[in-house]
């Protein structure tokens, strides 16, 4: 767990830290007490200077050599411990971005001395020597995953610490509650003020509350990075391929007259009120005598299964159809809220067909893919119904992961049982309390159980 206390390894660690394939630059990093002279034994300088030297300048011009012989062409980066992202010594090698060179100098590097890195280990050495507690942490992978600016900039609030000073500021007020609680347990004889009153629960109650209204922000956090699916489902012909590519502004899907066109899943993602959503538009949902477009249909109900929103589109210029009704059934029984789209309202004079159906459905919206009516007024309905009414500026402090959530949760629990039991023995208080202190530290890294470190940090790509 995070410490203040230097994490020492005897290990120096070496990855490649830029994107497979070819670019302008590519970098290999190391971290660890080794990666000076490791570096400086394959270096040589253009300029004749020592990258060991503290005052010899911190970027170098060179070449790594292998027995003498030029390998690569490189801009050697010094960074002295402790003002690094692992507070250990750092050098990144800027090589010729292409698999070639980036892997030639990977491998010198490996026979040096140095050892490859694990997925993630840089951060979890920043992580282990202080420098990020676990939400700053997970922040990191968060920020190379944003697929739009909203999850970007939730991102960039957590790596900055706004998560992880909401968390300290509940655990410092529960400190001093515990503070109370065991001065009413150490001197129960002794004449000081009546510590265990009403002040004492009013301030707890309020970290409760406090807590609830992280936990109001878990949905909006976990879109913002995870996203959303939305899959759009509906008989031949009612204009849903039409509907995927308005959302998309882009002739993505194939539309013709003849039902049936589209016979397997098409997917893509669009940003939807800063939330990457994936829009998939499947097969017409109907019986076919056809081997492959069976299959397809197949996969549509497998995916809409899966779906968070169900867009069922209707052609509202032609009169209900039995089978639609049956359709509107099977979909309620997936569980996800379905928005009923009236499509091809520029072919209908007067109202749309009326809403007498079986289910309930969350929403209803006439629109034209063709024209583009009603297409903001469904995004904002689909933004809507995934984030809640009240929308969370991504920006403050989210709650982004089930583990996190999970841990409030368990922390709510413990101090609502406080609050059941107060009146009784300081003692009974106390022990709620301090599981409610450890649940909150798992978010932060304080009290977060090695394995489930391990499996954190094993979701980053290696070389970060």
């Amino acid at each position: 767990m995070a410490s203040s206390a230097p994490f020492m390894s005897e290990d120096t660690i070496a990855a490649i830290s830029t994107p497979r394939g070819e670019g302008g630059i590519g970098i290999v990093r190391l971290s660890g007490d080794q990666a000076i002279p490791i570096v400086k034994s394959l270096f040589v300088s253009s300029h004749g200077k020592d990258i060991a030297q503290p005052k010899a300048g911190r970027v170098f011009h060179g070449e790594i050599r292998q027995e003498g012989e030029p390998v690569e062409e490189v801009l050697v980066h010094v960074m002295r411990a402790p003002h690094t992202y692992t507070r250990e010594d750092v050098v990144e090698i800027n090589c010729h971005g292409g698999s070639g060179p980036l892997q030639a100098v990977l491998e010198l590097c490996l026979a040096s001395g140095a050892r490859l890195a694990e997925p993630g280990e840089f951060t979890k050495r920043a992580f282990l020597n202080g420098r990020l507690d676990l939400v700053q942490a997970e922040a990191v992978i968060d920020r190379i995953r944003a697929q739009t600016i909203a999850g970007l900039r939730a991102a960039n609030a957590a790596a900055t610490g706004a998560l992880s000073k909401r968390i300290h500021e509940i655990n410092s007020v529960l400190t001093d509650i515990q503070a109370q609680l065991e001065a009413a347990i150490d001197f129960p004889e002794e004449d000081l003020p009546d510590t265990v009153d009403e002040g004492l629960r009013a301030e707890i109650r309020r970290a409760v509350d406090e807590m609830h209204q992280l936990l109001a922000t878990a949905r909006a956090g976990r879109l913002y990075r995870e996203g959303a699916g939305v899959a759009i489902a509906g008989r031949p012909n009612v204009g849903k391929s039409s509907l995927f590519n308005a959302l998309l502004r882009d002739a993505r899907a194939i539309v013709t007259s003849v039902p049936g066109t589209t016979r397997d899943l098409l997917e893509e993602v669009i940003t939807i009120e800063g939330i990457p959503v994936r829009l998939t538009d499947t097969a017409g949902l109907h019986f076919s005598p056809d081997e492959v477009e069976q299959i397809g249909i197949a996969r549509a109900r497998e995916t809409l299964q899966n779906a968070d929103i169900i867009l069922m589109v209707l052609d509202a210029s032609q009169p209900p159809q039995e089978d639609e009704r049956a359709l509107a059934e099977e979909l309620a029984q997936h569980g996800a809220p379905i928005v009923l789209a009236l499509n091809k309202m520029d072919l209908v004079d007067g109202e749309a067909r009326p809403p007498e159906w079986p289910v309930s459905f969350a929403a209803v919206q006439p629109l034209s893919a063709a024209t583009g009516e009603g297409l903001t007024d469904l995004e904002k309905t689909l933004a809507r119904l995934l984030l809640g009414e009240a929308a969370v500026p991504p920006d403050q402090g989210l709650v982004t992961r089930l583990h996190q959530q999970d841990s409030l949760r368990r922390a709510c629990a413990a101090l609502e049982q406080v609050l059941e039991n107060f009146g009784q023995s300081p003692e009974l208080l106390s022990v709620d309390v301090r599981e409610a202190q450890h649940a909150l530290g798992e978010i932060t890294g304080e009290t977060t159980p090695d394995d489930i470190l391990d499996r954190i940090f094993s979701a980053f790509c290696i070389g970060k």
